[in-house]
This record gives C-alpha cells, sequence and structure tokens, in this order.
C-alpha cells in the first residue's frame, strides 16, 4: 500500500538558452513561480507535487538570459497559501517584479493591503477540475472570490483564473457576478488535440475579443505533449491574439511544475512565441504595452 503522505516529486528546470531574437525593451515574462529555498521557506504538508527548490536568484538569472526585464511571479500551490517566498522576492526586487497571491478570507484587509504595497495585483484561483475534483490541492474557489471581490476591486487588483477552457460557459456568468477583471491561466489549458473549434474554446475567444477578459498566450507545453515546438498550440495561440492582441500577455512558466512530458526551455519557449506572433507591434503589445497596464509597470 502506498504510503498517504507519498507526494510526487517534479523534475527541475533546463538550463535556459538564450534566444536569438530577444524581446524589446521593458519586456515582462507574466508567468513563472519560486520555489524555497525549503529550509526557510516550507511546502505544503498538504500538496500535489515537491519541487527542487527554484528560488530568487535562479529566477532572475533566468530572466536575464532570457533578456526580460520585469517578471510576475505567481503564487505556486507547492506552498499552498503561504505566500511567504513571493512576498520575500518581491520585497527584496521591487522595481523588477510584481505578483500574484493566494489567499482566503482569513487573510486580514489589512494584510492584502500590505501585500498590494508589496507589488501583489491580483489573486489566484483555482476552478480547474480532473475527475470532478480540484487538481491542484491549496488552492482557493470561486466561492472566495465572491467574498473577497469588492476589497479586490478596492485594490484594483484582478481575478487570475486557473481553468480548463471546457468549463469556460457556464463559468463566464460567475466571473461577472464577481465582477473584477479576469484574466486566464495558459490559454485556458485545454487538450490540444480537441481543437480551436470547441465550445469552451469558442467561449474563451468570445470573452477576451469582447474584452471581458485578459488570457495568458502561455503554456503551450500544457496544451501539447509534442516537445519541443508543440505545433498543436498554435492554432489556440494565433486564435486568442487573433481575438483581441490588447488582451494578452505572455509567460514561460518557469520552472515548470508538474510538466507532464519533456521539461520544456523557457528560451525556446519565447522563441516559439517570437515565432508565432510575427507582427512587431503585436508582440511590443503583448510583452510590454499590455503587462505595464495590467501589473502597473512604469511606463
Amino acid at each position: 500500500m502506498n504510503s498517504p503522505t507519498a507526494i510526487p516529486a517534479c523534475p527541475g528546470p533546463l538550463d535556459p538558452i538564450r534566444p536569438k531574437n530577444p524581446p524589446p525593451p521593458k519586456a515582462c515574462d507574466t508567468h513563472c513561480h519560486v520555489f524555497g529555498p525549503s529550509d526557510r521557506f516550507p511546502y505544503a504538508g498538504d500538496r500535489s507535487y515537491t519541487p527542487p527548490d527554484a528560488p530568487l536568484a535562479k529566477y532572475l538569472a533566468m530572466l536575464d538570459t532570457l533578456g526580460f526585464e520585469r517578471g510576475v511571479l505567481v503564487q505556486g500551490s507547492a506552498h499552498g497559501r503561504d505566500n511567504s517566498a513571493m512576498l520575500d522576492a518581491l520585497e527584496r526586487t521591487p522595481d523588477r517584479l510584481r505578483g500574484v497571491a493566494v489567499a482566503d478570507e482569513a487573510v486580514p484587509p489589512a494584510e492584502l493591503r500590505r501585500w498590494d504595497k508589496l507589488g501583489v495585483r491580483a489573486l489566484r484561483f483555482n476552478h480547474f477540475f480532473r475527475g470532478g475534483q480540484l487538481h491542484y490541492r491549496g488552492g482557493v474557489t470561486l466561492e472566495t472570490a465572491k467574498k473577497l471581490g469588492p476589497l479586490m476591486k478596492d485594490l484594483g487588483w484582478h481575478l487570475q483564473l486557473w481553468i480548463d477552457c471546457k468549463d469556460m460557459p457556464e463559468t463566464v456568468p460567475i466571473l461577472d457576478q464577481i465582477g473584477l477583471p479576469v484574466l486566464i491561466d495558459h490559454m485556458g489549458r485545454t487538450d490540444a488535440r480537441a481543437g480551436t473549434g470547441t465550445p469552451g474554446f469558442q467561449s474563451l475567444l468570445r470573452y477576451i475579443g469582447e474584452g471581458h477578459g485578459w488570457v495568458k498566450v502561455s503554456g503551450a507545453h500544457r496544451l501539447s505533449n509534442n516537445a519541443p515546438d508543440y505545433p498543436e498550440a498554435r492554432p489556440f495561440h494565433e486564435a486568442l491574439v487573433r481575438a483581441n492582441p490588447e488582451r494578452i500577455v505572455w509567460g514561460s512558466d518557469w520552472p515548470h511544475p508538474r510538466i507532464e512530458g519533456d521539461m520544456p526551455n523557457a528560451g525556446h519557449l519565447y522563441e516559439l512565441f517570437h515565432d508565432w506572433t510575427p507582427d512587431v507591434a503585436t508582440r511590443q503589445r503583448v510583452l510590454v504595452d499590455n503587462p505595464a497596464r495590467l501589473y502597473g509597470f512604469p511606463g
């Protein structure tokens, strides 16, 4: 019998390659995580995976290699609802980084306001189901977003949502009720083999196209297992960019926790973005202008 405390370990990220086509000045990678060091920032006991340490110094070295001046750290579920590692990184690098935290209604409003001063600009909520259950432990559901919504609105924060777009049609009314700006993770994190014509992805395209939300054209390696170029993910990327380039941001998802299949290289993922987004003005919007507006970076 397997031990109930057995938690799968994740491989570490590859050393990033330097892109042949560097990003423009003030470019922002909007989706990364820091993990540990675990002797200072322990992992949650009730977690879905155990990553190798990916501390701030290693993360900043990755940004430097890719040529990104700015970054957004998203609270990783391995740390559960203890945002200490992410908040410490923001405090140590205030001009370069912004953050997306995880919190429930037990967090006092004064603490959320403190996070805002450190650079937190959103809370992440988990609406990603597999087999009728949330796929990641330690997340916070949209029921809590309804309760935190008024304070988040007062702070000027948005709601970042981890969802498979197959669930978008029934989720859009809930998001409308909450009434916050919404950013959808990883192109709707669906199986690319289903194609772009599914009701869920078409709902996501309408949601973005009509200006109701934002989406990250990240996670090609989570839509497709066909490494290293993930060709099945390209039509999703292109459809979203066409739908509304003013509401698109990009992220590498470094250090790629709980990956299924081969480990991607962050530098190569950026090269795919460059190739899949051939218009220079659109790349400028996605990498610089849009994240500056969404996360409050100076112009």
